[in-house]
């Protein structure tokens, strides 16, 4: 039986450059909101800090992770792997606060799988069109051409995930948005899939 005490699960999932870390960050400021912080092998982005972005560890440490049964999901991701913690996940719902996770579709199949107390709901977020995800892309200043191209071929994969979520909202403004993730976690607004389907058929 499901407590109304404890907190949700909130996963947003979506392809590359749609936007979901960003939108995670808005949302977790508000105070009955907290992130689960992913471990990652992946290096370091400019100006993201170990322990509050991720918690970067060494491909050793993470398969020791593994071999724990420390994590609640984790799965590869462009060569990399990420994961998130049970402990803290567990202790924050215990006490309350809403958790956010920012991870793809793997990770969401894996959480949905297993058996557990929590009231889960989850987002997948769409770009507006395959250009301006192209661009946020080539924005971020951080990837080769080659890495671009290839979370560019991954997004028509991605994207087909779409139909396994309870919610999928076009973040084509980031306050919008946001406003609508809000709207659809506290009901106060209607859920119109065929808006989506629409969407999708212009993406693919």
């Amino acid at each position: 039986m499901l407590s109304t005490k404890d907190g949700k699960m909130i996963i947003l999932s979506s392809p590359s450059g749609a936007g979901k870390t960003t939108l995670v960050k808005k949302i977790s400021q508000e105070k009955k909101y907290k992130i689960s912080v992913s471990h990652t092998t992946r290096e370091p982005r400019p100006n993201e800090i170990d322990g509050k972005d991720y918690f970067f560890v060494t491909s050793k440490d993470f398969k020791e992770l593994i071999d724990k049964d420390a994590f609640l999901e984790y799965a590869k991701v462009f060569r990399n792997m990420y994961g998130s913690t049970k402990e803290k996940v567990f202790k924050n719902l215990s006490q309350g606060y809403n958790v956010l996770f920012d991870i793809d579709w793997q990770g969401t199949e894996q959480i949905k799988k297993q058996t557990l107390n929590y009231n889960l709901i989850t987002f997948f977020i769409l770009p507006p069109s395959r250009e301006v995800l192209l661009q946020r892309l080539i924005s971020r200043g951080e990837s080769k051409e080659d890495i671009i191209q290839m979370r560019m071929q991954q997004f028509d994969k991605d994207v087909l995930h779409w139909v396994d979520y309870d919610y999928v909202v076009i973040n084509e403004d980031l306050n919008k948005c946001y406003d609508e993730i809000i709207g659809y976690l506290e009901n106060t607004i209607k859920y119109d899939r065929s808006i989506i389907e629409k969407h999708i058929s212009k993406l693919v």
